[in-house]
């Protein structure tokens, strides 16, 4: 009888391979990415599904179709006016820190800014843009580019919350705006503690301690240079008065411009509420909430206005109205994106 031969034993398993720890960070990167991707889509979907409850679409299309072309045209010339103003006090900053270029250049990447901000989350891409662009134009000069490019977003957060205290002392009496208090809250809170982290040279002494854990996120090299960059306008802060001066006047012509706005589509209230509405607005927007605002900006107005008195389809016209302002805003930024790109020349150096 023929004996049979015994099953052979099943090969051991090999152990596994550790994950590389580019694997791993390539995919914590990938998790965030979804993570921001579906709070995005969370946040613009919460916005549209409030939209949707308070306002008929037929009646808005018919407040816009009969909107007054000179409201419309004073609007945009308001908002348009307040480019150069904001190159200029761009231009202040960098001189203060030795990179001189000139105010049609500053003013044509302002410009820029604006058509890239509108693919990429509210003002945060039209930021990377102006950094991106002007250090390319002047080479080794990164952190103080990227330092005036943040220092001046925080003015502008800093104004914004002075116009803010203002709206509301004329609010007063007049308009329930007291859920709002907590947005003012929140910013005045996170400017004031911005502001003592990177102009206190005592706090400078302790921040070393946090280099090693930049470093494992791969970010100290990026936060070293904006860092170093605004930490550097402490000794010039009569230029920062400067700055402050110019975001204001900036601040209360795009006031006007939503005031005008709001005339356009027949919403006939006067210049108050609109200087309570629009640094509320603005704080609003300084959070990358969604791309370009898209809903929140929408939600807003129909939120506010509703609670004095407009209705909500108006209210929302009075918001897709401000919406086409900034849109007109990427128009010259998107003709030289256009045009260059045709030429293909190359970013000038500057002079100097």
């Amino acid at each position: 009888m023929r004996l049979m031969k015994p099953p052979s034993p099943m090969p051991a398993e090999a152990p596994a391979e550790p994950i590389a720890p580019t694997q791993g960070r390539a995919r914590r990167a990938l998790a965030d990415r979804r993570v921001r991707i579906l709070a995005t889509v969370a946040v613009t979907g919460a916005a549209v599904a409030y939209l949707v409850s308070k306002i008929d679409l037929g009646k808005t299309a018919h407040i816009l179709g009969d909107a007054s072309l000179g409201w419309l045209a004073l609007s945009a010339f308001l908002t348009i006016a307040t480019v150069p103003p904001q190159a200029l006090r761009w231009q202040l900053l960098l001189r203060a820190r030795g990179v001189d270029d000139s105010l049609p250049w500053l003013t044509r990447t302002y410009f820029v800014s604006y058509a890239v901000g509108q693919v990429l989350p509210t003002g945060v891409g039209g930021d990377a843009s102006r950094i991106y662009e002007t250090t390319r134009r002047h080479p080794g000069c990164g952190s103080p580019i990227a330092g005036s490019v943040v220092l001046e977003r925080a003015i502008g957060g800093a104004v914004t919350l002075v116009l803010v205290a203002v709206g509301f002392l004329l609010a007063i009496g007049h308009y329930p705006v007291g859920p709002y208090l907590w947005v003012e809250a929140l910013f005045v809170v996170g400017t004031i503690a911005a502001g003592v982290v990177v102009f206190s040279a005592r706090i400078r002494r302790h921040l070393r301690h946090a280099v090693p854990l930049l470093r494992r996120a791969k970010v100290e090299r990026f936060v070293r240079a904006v860092y170093e960059g605004i930490h550097g306008y402490r000794h010039h802060p009569g230029r920062l008065l400067v700055v402050a001066g110019i975001t204001t006047l900036a601040q209360i012509s795009r006031i006007f411009a939503i005031w005008a706005g709001g005339h356009a589509v027949g919403v006939e209230l006067s210049l108050r509420p609109y200087v309570v509405l629009g640094p509320l607005l603005f704080l609003v927007m300084l959070v990358p909430f969604t791309v370009n605002g898209l809903g929140v900006r929408e939600a807003f107005f129909v939120s506010f206005l509703t609670r004095i008195g407009v209705n909500a389809d108006s209210a929302f016209a009075v918001g897709l109205v401000f919406f086409l302002m900034t849109l007109l805003l990427a128009v010259p930024g998107l003709a030289v994106i256009l045009w260059e790109g045709f030429r293909r020349a190359p970013v000038p150096v500057a002079d100097g």
